[in-house]
């Protein structure tokens, strides 16, 4: 498997280099200056913009300013903010692990909820379980984050007072107050995402475990003796999971998209709400910085979802 691992890495590295050159194109293709207020201010003297242009290399060709960026990033530097005046791998270090915390456990809860509902509802097809479930499945994926989100707010935050709808990245308080406090706040929005996904995920386990469950080697251990249990999850379920991982592994962009949407409701100072901020304020290099991020998460959850391939199913060989 170490052989496989490093060949993936290898082949990501073009892949990951495509990108960034497709993005920092279009980055710097679209219309928009980040010294734009600077030209309408009477304050700063045209010399000063001159020096600040070529300080940051912004008239020089696409491609130069491209390897530039590279070079500069494969030595740890990210760039330089214009907005907030700081460097941008500060910024997101800043930002990234609250969007991680909050899109991880909404994968989690949506994981949680949509392998055993998916699995009980196609074991049992057609039955009130299977309807009930096959409806608020529908009904979930129907409903875009933005909506879902604003109805937890007017329920739990606006009329019943359980929850703030405002997120806080520093609290003062301490100890297991400081951590219950955390959990809190992010209940709202991880539930958001995680009923949304969870939703999705749902239909994809009940037609994976239907197909599985009508193959020869399902009969043949249920002719063994083997307990439903037992062929359920040994034989059904296991099997059954490894296009639900190709499914998660291809949903992270839409995840990370819906929780972009998400930490503008509940004002999250995560990563996707840095993402806005940037876009509004022309800063194309917190913009070119976060969004190669993204990449760079899908591509290694995708990594993630062919090491998975194997240990879910043992005919799959790494070569």
């Amino acid at each position: 498997m170490g052989a496989y691992l490093l060949r993936r890495l290898l082949i990501a590295i073009p892949s990951l280099l495509g990108i960034s050159l497709i993005l920092f194109t279009v980055l710097a293709l679209a219309p928009g200056d980040p010294f734009g207020e600077l030209a309408t201010n009477p304050n700063v003297p045209p010399e000063v913009r001159e020096a600040l242009r070529l300080k940051f290399g912004l008239d020089d060709p696409i491609l130069v300013r491209y390897l530039h960026w590279l070079t500069a990033m494969l030595q740890g530097d990210w760039g330089f903010s214009f907005a907030s005046r700081v460097n941008v791998d500060e910024l997101i270090l800043q930002r990234l692990p609250t969007t991680l915390f909050v899109v991880g456990s909404s994968q989690v809860l949506a994981l949680l909820i949509a392998v055993p509902v998916g699995i009980l509802a196609a074991i049992r097809p057609y039955s009130v379980f299977d309807q009930v479930a096959n409806t608020l499945a529908f009904i979930g994926f129907s409903l875009p984050t933005f909506f879902t989100g604003l109805l937890f707010i007017l329920l739990f935050s606006l009329t019943l007072d359980w929850l703030p709808f405002v997120y806080q990245a520093d609290i003062s308080a301490t100890g297991w107050r400081w951590a219950w406090e955390h959990v809190r706040q992010a209940i709202m929005p991880v539930c958001v995402l995680g009923f949304f996904q969870a939703a999705s995920y749902t239909r994809y386990v009940r037609a994976s475990v239907l197909d599985v469950a009508r193959l020869d080697y399902v009969t043949t251990a249920r002719a063994k003796g083997l307990s439903d249990g037992t062929v359920t999850v040994r034989h059904i379920a296991r099997n059954a999971l490894i296009p639900v991982v190709t499914l998660v592994a291809l949903q992270i962009p839409a995840v990370f998209g819906g929780a972009i949407v998400t930490e503008q409701i509940f004002r999250i100072p995560g990563i996707g709400s840095l993402l806005i901020n940037a876009m509004l304020a022309n800063d194309t290099p917190v913009v070119m910085a976060v969004t190669f991020v993204f990449a760079c998460l899908v591509v290694l959850f995708n990594l993630v979802a062919d090491l998975l391939y194997g240990w879910l199913d043992p005919r799959i060989s790494y070569r």
